[in-house]
C-alpha cells in the first residue's frame, strides 16, 4: 500500500473529513469542542510525513506567559511540538517517518493534536487575549447580545 492509500483508509475508518486534491496532501478537519475544529494538513514528504495544525493566530498581549505555557506544553506532547510562524501564529507541527507510517500511528498523532489544540485553546485565549475577551464582553451587554460561547472566560471579566 502507497502512504496515500495507508492515510486515505486511516482517515475513513475514523470517519474524518478531509480533501485530498494532489497526491501527497491531505486537509483533515479534526473536531473539538473548545475550538470546534482544528484544520490540519498531512504532506508526504521524501523523509517523512509532516503534520501541521493551525492553533491560534498571534497573541494580543502577555506573549511571555503564553509562550511560556506553550514550551512547558511542548515537553508533553506526543508526536507534535508547538511553534510559532513569522507572524507569531500558533501552531502544531510534527513529523513521521515513511516507515512509521500506520493507521495507529496516525491515529495517535492527530489524537495529540486534537488534544492540544482543543484542550489548551481556552488557556491560549485567556492568556493571551483577555484584553480582547473583556471587551467583547462590554460590547455583548451593552447590546443586549448572548454571552453564551463567552461564559467560559466569565471568570476573566469584569462587569462595569
Amino acid at each position: 500500500m502507497s502512504l496515500d492509500e495507508v492515510i486515505g483508509s486511516a482517515l475513513d475508518e475514523r470517519e474524518l473529513t478531509y480533501t485530498h486534491d494532489e497526491p501527497g496532501k491531505f486537509f483533515v478537519t479534526l473536531p473539538g469542542t473548545k475550538k470546534l475544529q482544528t484544520n490540519c494538513w498531512l504532506v508526504v514528504g521524501r523523509h517523512a510525513v509532516v503534520v501541521e495544525a493551525f492553533v491560534c493566530r498571534r497573541p494580543d498581549e502577555a506573549h511571555q506567559d503564553v509562550y511560556r505555557f506553550l514550551l512547558r506544553r511542548n515537553a508533553k506532547l506526543y508526536g507534535v511540538h508547538y511553534t510559532l510562524d513569522a507572524q507569531g501564529d500558533i501552531y502544531l507541527v510534527g513529523r513521521i517517518a515513511p516507515h512509521a507510517v500506520t493507521a495507529d500511528e496516525l491515529d495517535r498523532v492527530l489524537g495529540q493534536v486534537v488534544e492540544a489544540a482543543d484542550g489548551d485553546f481556552n488557556t491560549l485565549l485567556e492568556l493571551g487575549f483577555k484584553g480582547a475577551i473583556q471587551r467583547e464582553w462590554d460590547w455583548r451587554v451593552s447590546r443586549g447580545e448572548s454571552l453564551a460561547n463567552l461564559e467560559a472566560f466569565q471568570h476573566l471579566v469584569s462587569e462595569s
